[in-house]
């Protein structure tokens, strides 16, 4: 199984490679968490391992988010990473950016805003359990 870095790093190489406005943290997570959504969904079983929480700016992976908070606001610069990603998710993390990697942080963050996952769990650090994910998810490709 992958791991939420290796999903991240993966983001942060599609964006170096197709000339983005680089991905800053909160769009990063964003990311994330359409990813992990959709793999639920289409595979019946989660991406990565790492847990999802409900932040007030929408849903976070707290290891993420701890690793790059260093760069702020601002795009993160990836130093490298070995990255462990099979083909499907590898092609699943593409599809995710080239739909949602057009979109700003902040869209994102107001679009993760309106959906059940997080609306349901508004309580800072409230974990968002893979199911109901899943649940959800499975509601968008059908």
């Amino acid at each position: 199984m992958a791991s939420a870095f290796d999903v991240a790093y993966y983001f942060l190489l599609l964006d170096s490679q197709n000339d983005g406005e680089g991905l800053s943290n909160l769009k990063l997570q964003k990311l994330c968490y359409y990813a992990q959504g959709f793999h639920l969904a289409f595979f019946n079983e989660p991406l990565f391992n790492e847990e999802i929480e409900a932040w007030a700016h929408g849903p976070v992976i707290p290891e993420l988010y701890h690793r790059f908070k260093v760069f702020g606001n601002s795009s993160i610069h990836s130093e490298g990473y070995p990255i462990a990603l099979s083909h499907q998710q590898g092609k699943l993390i593409e599809e995710v950016y080239e739909v949602f990697g057009q979109y700003s942080a902040w869209k994102l963050r107001n679009m993760t805003h309106e959906e059940p996952t997080w609306a349901n769990h508004e309580v800072y650090a409230d974990v968002i359990p893979k199911q109901e994910l899943q649940d959800y998810f499975k509601t968008r490709i059908h």
